[in-house]
């Protein structure tokens, strides 16, 4: 068990999200940064989905009421126990009474905090998820508070190898465009209803993370991307990495907690291999786009497993070294 200490806004409870139930109008909810979430898990010998806290503030600190083994993965924060630095990306053995303390991090914006076992709240609709509109999922619903307490499924002295970090997916699997961040996008169905000057612009150009910007979606700042003639369209069924064009011509991309349906035209869809790259981008900073098929979404993904296959050949390389 652990009891939060101190914490900003908006740490909250999350796993790979809830899926099954966009028909009844329940959003996926989920890690902005399943890579990061699936990393800390597997550095703990837990499943790759197990629930994990996702901190997108700091500083943020946390008491071990019991002995427990941890992962700190994601954003590059200044992590210590007790006072004692940890690198990035590292798995480490808690003893009862010791403080783990997360601060602004050097790189990234999202840190995830993994437990053994991981951390044990009720399912709601195959899901630990906070869902953070419907006020469901995760610890009653909400953000968490000072002073709250969350209980693990592993506690205790780790069987697993502790002590030891792994190489992070932004050092893995680099992809920039003159030197920014950049994510892979294809285009959508309306995408022929923009100007070719506005669908060039949007692959040539900056975009900066507005301030606007949150688990439900990240509105972007840039040339504006206007139609060839205005677009009505009826609300429709929407994804998370769907990038959506409202008449300011500014782009909204929907994140974790992007509500099922909306109604502006869809310029694009950020692929999945790719939105944690997104969704670790820090607010007021500048982006960048490429265009890609289908095929290489695909290969994106075969990647990001590849990058997962070795982590877990690397834990079970420790684990060995240990016996």
């Amino acid at each position: 068990m652990i009891e939060i200490v101190s914490t900003t806004a908006l740490a909250t409870v999350q796993d790979f999200g809830r899926f099954g139930s966009l028909g009844y109008g329940v959003g996926t909810s989920g890690a902005m940064d399943p890579l990061a979430l699936a990393l800390g898990n597997l550095l703990l010998g837990n499943p790759e989905d197990a629930a994990a806290i996702e901190i997108p503030m700091f500083a943020f600190d946390v008491r071990f009421i019991q002995d427990c083994a941890f992962a700190v993965t994601g954003a590059a924060c200044e992590a210590s126990l007790d006072g004692q630095p940890l690198p990035p990306n590292w798995v480490a053995q808690a003893r009862e009474g010791q403080v783990l303390s997360l601060g602004y991090p050097s790189s990234g914006s999202r840190a995830y905090l993994c437990l053994a076992g991981g951390v044990d709240v009720p399912s709601v609709l195959g899901s630990r998820s906070t869902q953070l509109r419907g006020e469901f999922g995760g610890l009653h619903g909400r953000a968490l508070q000072q002073g709250d307490r969350l209980a693990v499924l592993r506690p205790g002295v780790s069987t697993q190898p502790t002590d030891f970090g792994v190489v992070s997916p932004s050092q893995a699997l680099p992809l920039q465009c003159d030197g920014l961040p950049a994510m892979r996008v294809l285009p959508a169905a309306e995408y022929a209803g923009f100007t070719d000057e506005s669908r060039a612009a949007f692959w040539a150009g900056e975009w900066k993370v507005t301030p606007q910007s949150n688990r439900y979606g990240y509105r972007l700042e840039g040339a504006p991307i206007l139609p060839k003639v205005p677009m009505e369209i009826r609300s429709h069924g929407i994804v998370p990495g769907v990038i959506q064009v409202p008449h300011g011509g500014q782009p909204i991309i929907q994140m974790r907690d992007a509500q099922p349906s909306g109604g502006y035209p869809k310029f694009g869809t950020v692929i999945e291999a790719d939105l944690w790259r997104l969704g670790q981008a820090p607010i007021g900073s500048n982006v960048r786009f490429i265009e890609c098929s289908y095929a290489e979404a695909i290969a994106a993904l075969a990647d990001n497993q590849r990058y997962l296959v070795e982590v877990r050949r690397l834990v079970d390389l420790h684990g060995l070294a240990s016996c």
